[in-house]
């Protein structure tokens, strides 16, 4: 970068970083504010006790620490994040009549969201690979997924994520702003940034479309190639019990990779118009808030480990407390 293009970029950071937003959220619609306000307080305060439960309890029973969980507990993590990057923000704009957040706020948020979502579109495929080795090679499953393996998986999806985020952060500061803007969400989503910047955004906009593109269908690859061959792998079991068991393990995997993907693709194909902003804000909604409750949920209700794993830790501290 040369001395004149570092100091262009300088003056947008600085010129930006006097602009005001405002997150326009739901505030079209006033008498939904205390509705909308406290069903999203009930759907965070589920996927707080929801998530951290769920590391807590795989943490604590010995009988989950295989690689499975081990990813499991860090998907937690990341919906945890994630929720509570977006979600206190959103509650506060339902509450109060001052919806600004600031230039560094809003970079702040923009950049974190994309870490955990960067994090958890490649964690989701990780996870279909463990699947994989458990179902296609059994016998070589400790060997395969050894616990320095799994780390160095995990490591790996984080670091993309960073990696990702800083690309995208480092393009929305090459974007000028002036004023006060109003955003058309109830975060700092790309897509409503881009649509009140000063400058010309197509460059900013195809870079992050090419490498959202290449996120997006590489993490799907993973997956769809897992899954064939675990699908291959179940239907030549000679056993109707061997066969049901296997996709019994599976099943909670595939509805949470659904769920997610199902609204990345979801919102990949909202046409960017002033029209569709509601379509586009309620496919945020379920995106940032929605699913990250879910994915616990999923995982508890279909699994029979943890439930086990839960009532063991129920009754250990009700015979502590007896005692």
């Amino acid at each position: 970068m040369t001395h004149s293009s570092s100091s262009v970029f300088r003056n947008q950071a600085n010129q930006s970083a006097e602009v005001t937003f405002i997150l326009l959220g739901f505030s079209e619609y006033p008498e939904l504010q205390l509705p909308l306000f406290l069903v999203f307080l009930t759907i965070y305060t589920v996927t707080v006790l929801g998530n951290l439960g769920m590391i807590l309890v795989i943490k604590c029973s010995s009988r989950l620490h295989t690689p499975m969980y081990f990813f499991l507990s860090h998907l937690s993590f990341v919906d945890f994040c994630y929720s509570t990057i977006v979600t206190p923000k959103l509650l506060e704009n339902l509450v109060v009549a001052d919806r600004t957040i600031s230039f560094t706020g809003c970079l702040m948020q923009f950049f974190f969201v994309c870490i955990f979502v960067v994090t958890e579109t490649f964690l989701l495929a990780v996870m279909a690979y463990d699947r994989f080795v458990a179902v296609c090679n059994p016998l070589l499953y400790t060997a395969v997924m050894s616990q320095r393996f799994s780390f160095v998986l995990v490591v790996a999806t984080y670091s993309w994520g960073i990696a990702c985020s800083l690309l995208y952060t480092l393009l929305f500061l090459t974007l000028s702003f002036c004023g006060t803007k109003f955003i058309n969400n109830f975060v700092c989503e790309h897509a409503a940034i881009v649509a009140v910047s000063c400058s010309d955004p197509y460059v900013n906009q195809e870079i992050i479309l090419a490498s959202a593109t290449f996120n997006e269908v590489s993490s799907l690859m993973i997956i769809l190639t897992s899954y064939f061959f675990i699908f291959i792998a179940v239907m030549k079991m000679p056993s109707t019990g061997g066969r049901h068991k296997a996709f019994s393990t599976c099943a909670s995997h595939l509805t949470a990779i659904t769920i997610f993907h199902g609204s990345i693709l979801f919102l990949y194909c909202v046409p960017n118009s002033r029209s569709s902003w509601l379509m586009l804000k309620v496919g945020s909604v379920f995106y940032a808030v929605v699913i990250p409750m879910l994915n616990p949920l999923i995982y508890s209700l279909r699994n029979k480990d943890v439930k086990a794993a839960v009532r063991k830790l129920i009754n250990t501290n009700l015979i502590c407390q007896l005692m």
